[in-house]
């Protein structure tokens, strides 16, 4: 996590600051009751001095930004806690990826392939590693971080749906093995990358990595396939175009795995 202004960058040294900081952060323009970043940073166990610790913490980001933004209003007192003003919502990473992910959701849903794969492919350049990396996370810092992890599998979804629909299956090969071996129990990547290999005249290997995703999921869960995947691998031992496989749309996909459209 880092904080830039003006090609300036900060990241504050001490862990517990940056825990604060991200929190705030990631409820920006609204308050975090001063309860919840106690019990952010120390849990069960909070120190005695935790009040005056907490705004010391709160001293030494107001400081911080002071210096960066020579501004002094940027993190506020407010009953019963903290706020930290940005004004626009993109100026977080995080709320900027979830608002492109949305967006290429309904451009998806509205059959705008190209728009829909841009913006998800835009949120997905955001990411320059593992979602608050170098915070050592209480139980909200989690969720937030699970949440984000998620959107990240959804608009991943959402854009190599799109781009197969717009017949780039070809080119997303390499994309799709590095994704299976990123995600080894992730039925739909598998399914993609098969479908790939069929598109490109590769009928061998798709079946073979069709058997690889049967090998994973038995020995990893003692599953099998679907029964969506088990059509798809008839239909390529019968010679039958699998690449627009019926009932298999990403948006499809993100809505039965529970991340809400």
């Amino acid at each position: 996590m880092e904080v830039v202004h003006e090609g300036r960058c900060h990241v504050p040294s001490a862990q517990k600051v940056r825990c604060t900081l991200a929190l705030l952060l990631l409820s920006a323009d609204h308050i975090v009751p001063r309860e919840t970043l106690i019990d952010e940073l120390w849990g069960e166990r909070p120190p005695r001095t935790m009040i005056t610790t907490l705004q010391t913490y709160i001293y030494q980001l107001r400081k911080s930004f002071s210096r960066l933004t020579r501004r002094r209003d940027v993190i506020l007192t407010r009953a019963p806690g903290y706020a930290i003003r940005l004004g626009d919502d993109d100026e977080v990473d995080a709320h900027r990826f979830e608002r492109l992910v949305e967006q290429g959701r309904r451009q998806f849903e509205q059959g705008r392939l190209a728009e829909a794969s841009h913006s998800c492919g835009t949120a997905l350049a955001l990411w320059r590693g593992e979602a608050l990396a170098g915070i050592c996370a209480g139980h909200r810092l989690e969720g937030h971080i699970a949440h984000l992890e998620e959107l990240r599998i959804r608009a991943l979804e959402l854009r190599v749906g799109a781009d197969m629909l717009l017949g780039n299956d070809r080119d997303l090969i390499p994309e799709l093995r590095a994704l299976v071996a990123a995600h080894p129990l992730h039925e739909w990547f598998h399914g993609e990358l098969i479908k790939a290999l069929a598109g490109a005249g590769r009928r061998g290997e798709a079946l073979h990595a069709y058997r690889v995703m049967c090998r994973t999921l038995r020995d990893e869960l003692g599953l099998e396939p679907s029964p969506a995947y088990q059509n798809l691998q008839r239909d390529l031992l019968r010679g039958v175009d699998v690449r627009e496989m019926p009932g298999d749309s990403p948006l499809r996909h993100v809505n039965r795995a529970g991340m809400a459209s």
